[in-house]
Formats: C-alpha cells, sequence, structure tokens
C-alpha cells in the first residue's frame, strides 16, 4: 500500500493507523448500465456520486444500526470501458470505491469471505433530484410525464435516467443486488414522491377509462352503426389526446359542456405545445 492511500484512509482515523493494521478492498458502487429497475445513472451522477461518497460507511443490507458498520470508503474513482457499450449505447461506465477496514480478531472471517468472493455483491443509498424518462426526456419527478417503465411506447423500451445527486447515505453487501454489474438499490425524493408519482399515474388511468366509456357510450348514442365491441377495440390502444379528440369530435367541435375540467386542461396544453403529446402516453 503507498503512503498516498495511507494518507488517504488516516483522513478519517482519530490516530495514524499503521499498513499493517488495515485491510482494503475495491468494489463497484454503481454504473450506467439499465438495472433490474429498469433505471440507470448518468455519468455526470456517477462523477457527483464520486466526490460524495468518500468517507462514506458500508454496513449490511441498508441496516443503518452502528454494530452493522463495517468499512468506510477512503476513495472513488469513475472509470469508463470503451471495449463494452450499454444496452442503451453508452460507453460503459462505472464508480469503483476503494474501502478500508481496521483489522481485529471479529472481522477476520468477513476478510477471508471478501478475498475469496463470497461478499462481494453491494448496494447504494443515495438521493437524486431527477429521474429522466428515456422516451421523452422529461423529469418525471417535476410530474411532466406519464410513461412507464419498462413498457415500449413506438420500439423504445422506457427507461429512468438518475441524475443530480444530493446525497450519499450509505452502501452496503446485500445478498441481491438491483444492478447486475454492481448491485445499486436507489433512494430518490423518499415517500412523499412515490405517493406523488403513485397519484399522478391514477389521474392518468382514470382519464383513459373515462375517456373510453364515453366513446363507447356516444358512439351509440350517435347511432353510426359501429358495434361497441369494435370501438372498444379501436380505442383500447390510443393515447390520451387521441382519445380526447375523438370525444370531441363525437360531441362536435364547440365544448357543450361535456368536457370536464382535466379533459380540457389536456386539450389547452396540446395547444400551446404539441410536444407534450408525448407525455401522456399509457
Amino acid at each position: 500500500m503507498s503512503e498516498t492511500e495511507m494518507a488517504k484512509i488516516n483522513k478519517f482515523t482519530r490516530r495514524e493507523l499503521k499498513e499493517d493494521e488495515v485491510y482494503t478492498f475495491s468494489v463497484v458502487l454503481c454504473d450506467n448500465e439499465i438495472d433490474r429497475d429498469c433505471e440507470k445513472f448518468s455519468v455526470d451522477a456517477l462523477k457527483k456520486l464520486a466526490e460524495l461518497y468518500v468517507g462514506k460507511t458500508g454496513i449490511w443490507s441498508h441496516d443503518p444500526k452502528g454494530e452493522n458498520q463495517t468499512a468506510r470508503i477512503y476513495d472513488t474513482e469513475v472509470v469508463s470501458d470503451p471495449s463494452r457499450k450499454t444496452a442503451d449505447g453508452e460507453v460503459y461506465t462505472y464508480l469503483k470505491a476503494s474501502a478500508y477496514m481496521v483489522r481485529t480478531s471479529s472481522n477476520a472471517d468477513l476478510i477471508r469471505e471478501i478475498d475469496g468472493g463470497i461478499k462481494k455483491e453491494v448496494s447504494v443509498g443515495c438521493s437524486v433530484s431527477k429521474e429522466i424518462c428515456s422516451v421523452c426526456g422529461r423529469d418525471r419527478n417535476a410530474g411532466e410525464c406519464a410513461h412507464r417503465k419498462g413498457r415500449v411506447y413506438n420500439g423504445r423500451k422506457c427507461f429512468h435516467i438518475l441524475s443530480g445527486p444530493t446525497d450519499a447515505y450509505e452502501w452496503s453487501f446485500v445478498a441481491v443486488p438491483a444492478q447486475k454489474g454492481a448491485g445499486v438499490t436507489k433512494k430518490y425524493g423518499g415517500e412523499y414522491s412515490a405517493r406523488k408519482q403513485e397519484t399522478q399515474d391514477g389521474i392518468v388511468e382514470k382519464l383513459c377509462d373515462d375517456l373510453k366509456r364515453d366513446i363507447i357510450r356516444l358512439s351509440f348514442l350517435s347511432g353510426d352503426g359501429v358495434p361497441a365491441v369494435l370501438t372498444k377495440a379501436a380505442i383500447e390502444k390510443m393515447e390520451p389526446y387521441e382519445l380526447l379528440e375523438m370525444k370531441q369530435a363525437l360531441i362536435g367541435a364547440a365544448d357543450d359542456g361535456s368536457m370536464g375540467e382535466l379533459e380540457r386542461s389536456f386539450i389547452q396544453n396540446k395547444e400551446k405545445d404539441p410536444e407534450l403529446n408525448r407525455s401522456f402516453r399509457v
């Protein structure tokens, strides 16, 4: 171990440790590959996390109890591998960390398990400010997108790009990580953000269900002769704006009061910015 490494470690100790007192190892914390949750970190996010993770403690299974502390990160590095591409075509890039433990009789077995490749997978707990949709490029946390992770839109699979890290809490040894290459558990926005997203998705779903029901009813009342089952099949995969336009056509060009407030807001927003249509596919 170099003197430079020992100097970095001793920034976090109360007394200066000697080389034979510490055990060091490297770990890949996270990367820019699309993970099992249909999420990935941007390269800029990895660079910011590299700063935030210096000095952060390693624990077990994201359990914040003090007795679960096992190691501490003393250095980080963002590494790119030009020979490898991510699923969405980017150069594979990962955040590598160097961690240390003080050698004791109680962690001797853990050190042997790390050296033997048994304790290997890790996961990180952090916060990010933005969750960018890969389909429309809008920030999901800002409530501007209704695309869903894992679904395919016009041949493009939706995933979320996590960016703008605001904090790094800890990193943990885990059995089954989310990321295949590193294992990552993300925390962004907390419980409020999750409830907010569920509410937004629910509003769009309810709007579409109501529109489909109204279109079938209006089509029947218009006497156009099209069986309800055919109308239902035709509108099943329509986007919200297409459903709105079809309903508007059925009740006439003028708004006779049959349009609800939420529906009118969708129409008005589309007139201001046609690109918003991309934000409300279901």
